[in-house]
């Protein structure tokens, strides 16, 4: 293999090109990081009411919260690490955050249609948020000829509709069941 081949087998991250990729990297990592020690933090305090169990002597709460724990100090020592590249990197260029954006704008889209779909399940229900949801993804995603639209609505009515019955009928755990039930 040659030392050029294998330097196009590098991640996205390891490619920075230049001074202003490097801060925005770093910028979007202390963002990202610090906004999920947020969620994790808000989880590790609704864990903490976890109704008790007379099997486990711990309770209920305190593996998700071992776990929480974790996820937060990892994130904490990613924010530590990306500090001290964003502190740094020299000042970036002006429209660096709209160059950022455009080039991160389907992990962005599907990012809020996963936010919609966290909203839809409890109004909407379970199969109809997840029909939606799957589709509007591959759309989304490029999914534009006959055939991969047939391919797309079976993987979505599969999912959606499928792992409603698995859930329902296989392991009688209720899902959200929306207006329509």
């Amino acid at each position: 293999m040659s030392p050029q081949s294998s330097s196009q087998q590098t991640r996205s991250s390891d490619r920075v090109a230049d001074d202003d990729t490097r801060r925005a990297n770093a910028l979007a990592h202390l963002l990202l990081n610090g906004a999920l020690v947020v969620l994790f933090g808000a989880l590790f305090v609704q864990a903490g009411a976890l109704p008790s169990s007379m099997w486990e002597p711990l309770g209920s709460g305190s593996f998700p919260r071992l776990v929480l724990a974790v996820l937060m100090v990892i994130n904490l020592g990613i924010m530590a690490q990306e500090w001290r590249r964003y502190r740094g990197a020299p000042r970036a260029s002006a429209g660096l955050v709209k160059r950022w954006m455009w080039r991160h704008r389907l992990a962005l889209g599907v990012l809020a249609l996963f936010a919609l779909y966290i909203v839809g399940v409890p109004m909407l229900g379970f199969r109809l948020a997840s029909l939606l949801f799957l589709t509007l993804v591959q759309l989304t995603l490029g999914v534009r000829r006959p055939r991969s639209l047939a391919i797309a609505a079976i993987i979505a009515v599969t999912f959606s509709f499928g792992i409603d019955w698995l859930f329902r009928d296989v392991f009688i755990i209720s899902l959200p069941r929306g207006p329509f039930g």
